[in-house]
């Protein structure tokens, strides 16, 4: 297997190459105006570790994937084109008004609470942009009303005087009958070509979502119109970049379902959030594979924290209806809790409650926490970090950045001295106490909101800081073993490298698996399956369309079910992908009630109230090879290594510095053991080990941190 996989992250770019037998990990700063240059000099520094040169590698190579926050990035930045919506005559307001409740989402609950306080977020398509055409399809596909073609040329002709620069359509009830958009996009490319100047982008609702929703609909085309000439243009870059290398492969971009696909079947809304699902989906493949039960994936990197949960059977939690950045959107994503605490996240005093506040907003990798020294004049978690002792200055990020404490001395001074009435080293314990804080909250909550213990599973902390700070969060939280991963630094990046070739295509249904009123079970098979049958064919040919046979596509089916009229709706994944009997339909009910149950308790489930499925859902993938990790059980004599040197480092629970023993990469054998307190310090990242705690090193760079 030889294969680079990347994660372009707010600070950093991480990058995994496999070239047969060795595992190599680079890291480099992100270069935001030109994504291809900070890929290119990660690139060059694992290429440098194997030996060769980037374009050998790039020429020998069977894929490049990339996975990336661009999108998100450019959400919150809102910079994106002028977006224009078409829709059915008598809905112009669905979109502006948002369900009523729309600018309610993408809040914290404390906001959401007192709505009537709440900022509406400013709208990606303004009401002037928005026309409706004459035309009306019923909710089983039939035409009501024909459209009116002359309506359309002339809606679509004041959207381009207007300013539009990508058009949306969204019509009602297209998912069960698409001939209208269809017929505008037709008539769209009649009166703008494609291959003419002055060409306009149209994105169709239904081929955006499947599923029934409107509203939700429409914000999905809407935000992967807003998305699509950034990805369009970044994403090409980086492809234009990897041809004047030798690389002659289709690109691949990673999925924020869990998969990844080529960038000519990949839309822009499918990128949200991909690299920390990636990582996600790494803590899935080595609980698989290395049977340590259930685990809590964090990624804590420059910018963000990531929580996302994999129960034991490695069974993954989706939202099919997630928020991303302020709208609701409808696109099947591995469920991610993210938290604006990373290593460049911003401290400030919070007048309210007279205490630290930190992020959401980050200092990025430009200018950067202030010891970056690079015009950062914020103090950040890294500054804080600097100063308790933690991170060498000379030796941070390999030593491509030197550390200045007299930047994050001065930083933390003028933010937070005087207000809290402490002295820097105080106010930078309640830096870091106060991230470790938040974060172990986030875990718990993800954690009891399931029905799931904290102490039943098992935490990888992984990302450029999260070693860093495994052994105060997991104290916080609860939990008595850390594993920093094999890799732990560029996990997402070594996720991305996993992941199987992907697509998920999903449609709205009415369908009554078991009807309560007169206690019949569902029998019209031949229904169901055509449903099943029509999703795996758009898999299959998205598939083929990408150079593999039909024979290699596997496909997984899932139901969204609810009891009777209840407004919950729990996702299922099946055993079986065709319903045929009596003893078919039951298996299905056992299972939607076996997973209910499980989450809600054993006296919850209700079938007596009748089962319903809302949506039909098929994943259809390509398996691939994927990296082999080690046992992570070790029985190995150990001893305490002799320490390099020694400095004095301030812990968040004693009044008094400590002297702790410090430690580089060659103390990270299996046969050793380190106790708390102490520092090792590698080249792409830095363990703490609290006191409590001891450090076990295991293969493949991965490390325990347990509790004595």
């Amino acid at each position: 297997m030889r294969r680079i996989s990347v994660d372009i992250g707010g600070t950093f770019t991480d990058c995994f190459f496999v070239w047969d037998d060795s595992y190599i990990e680079a890291k480099a700063l992100t270069t935001h105006h030109n994504l291809a240059l900070g890929f290119n000099e990660a690139l060059d520094i694992a290429c440098d570790r194997a030996g060769l040169n980037r374009d050998t590698v790039l020429s020998g190579v069977d894929s490049v994937r990339y996975a990336t926050t661009l999108g998100t990035n450019a959400l919150i930045e809102r910079k994106g084109p002028r977006v224009a919506a078409i829709v059915t005559h008598g809905f112009e307001d669905t979109i502006p008004l948002s369900r009523g409740r729309g600018y309610g989402e993408g809040l914290d609950p404390s906001m959401q609470q007192n709505l009537p306080a709440a900022e509406r977020p400013v709208p990606l398509v303004p009401r002037h942009l928005i026309r409706s055409v004459r035309e009306r399809v019923n909710s089983a596909g039939g035409v009501v009303a024909p459209l009116d073609a002359q309506d359309v040329r002339e809606q679509v002709r004041q959207l381009v005087d207007a300013g539009a620069e990508a058009i949306v359509v969204s019509l009602t009830n297209a998912t069960e009958n698409p001939t209208h958009e269809l017929r505008i996009q037709e008539i769209l490319h009649e009166e703008y070509p494609p291959h003419e100047l002055g060409a306009i982008p149209i994105l169709l609702g239904h081929q955006v979502s499947g599923r029934k929703g409107e509203y939700v609909r429409a914000t999905s085309t809407i935000v992967d119109a807003f998305l699509h000439e950034t990805m369009f243009h970044a994403l090409g870059q980086l492809a234009n970049n990897l041809r004047g290398s030798g690389y002659d492969k289709p690109m691949l971009v990673v999925h924020n379902s869990g998969g990844m696909a080529q960038m000519n079947s990949t839309d822009a809304l499918q990128t949200i959030h991909s690299g920390p699902i990636a990582g996600v989906s790494a803590a899935d493949h080595l609980s698989a594979k290395t049977d340590i039960g259930g685990v809590i994936a964090t990624d804590m990197g420059g910018t963000s924290f990531d929580i996302g949960l994999v129960p034991q059977g490695g069974v993954k939690h989706y939202d099919f209806q997630p928020t991303i950045d302020r709208w609701l959107v409808s696109v099947p994503m591995v469920h991610l809790l993210t938290l604006g605490a990373g290593g460049g996240s911003i401290a400030s005093f919070d007048r309210i409650h007279k205490g630290v506040k930190l992020g959401p907003e980050s200092a990025g990798s430009s200018p950067g926490p202030a010891c970056y020294d690079r015009g950062g004049l914020k103090p950040t978690v890294t500054d804080a970090d600097l100063l308790l002792g933690y991170l060498d200055p000379d030796n941070y990020a390999n030593g491509f950045i030197k550390l200045n404490p007299k930047r994050a001395r001065f930083a933390i001074e003028e933010e937070l001295c005087d207000p809290l009435d402490m002295d820097v080293i105080e106010a930078a314990k309640e830096i870091k106490k106060g991230v470790d804080e938040q974060m172990a909250l986030g875990i718990a909550k993800e954690l009891r909101v399931r029905g799931y213990m904290p102490e039943d599973f098992t935490m990888l902390a992984y990302g450029g800081n999260g070693p860093l700070h495994a052994c105060g969060i997991a104290e916080k939280a609860g939990i008595r073993r850390v594993l920093a991963p094999p890799f732990s630094s560029v996990f997402s990046a070594l996720g991305a490298g996993n992941l199987n070739q992907m697509h998920f295509h999903e449609r709205g249904a009415h369908i009554t698996l078991y009807n309560a009123t007169n206690r019949v079970l569902f029998d019209k098979y031949d229904e169901f399956n055509a449903i099943v049958e029509e999703l795996e064919a758009k898999g299959r040919e998205d598939l083929v369309r990408q150079g593999f046979d039909p024979s290699q596509v596997r496909y997984r089916l899932e139901l969204d079910m609810r009891y009777g009229n209840q407004l919950l709706t729990q996702a299922v994944t099946l055993d079986i992908n065709r319903i045929t009997s009596v003893g078919d339909v039951l298996h299905v009910a056992k299972v939607f009630g076996d997973v209910y149950s499980h989450r809600f308790g054993s006296n919850c489930a209700a079938p007596e109230a009748g089962i319903r499925i809302g949506t039909v859902r098929v994943a259809s993938f390509v398996e691939g090879e994927t990296v082999e990790f080690t046992a992570l059980d070790d029985d190995a004599e150990r001893t305490v290594p002799e320490p390099i040197g020694r400095r004095s480092i301030h812990i968040t629970t004693l009044d008094a510095p400590v002297d702790a023993p410090l430690y580089d990469a060659t103390a990270l054998r299996r046969d050793r053991v380190i106790p708390g307190p102490a520092i090792v310090t590698t080249e792409n990242t830095t363990y703490l080990v609290e006191p409590g705690w001891r450090l076990e090193p295991i293969e493949q760079g991965a490390v325990w941190f347990l509790r004595d």
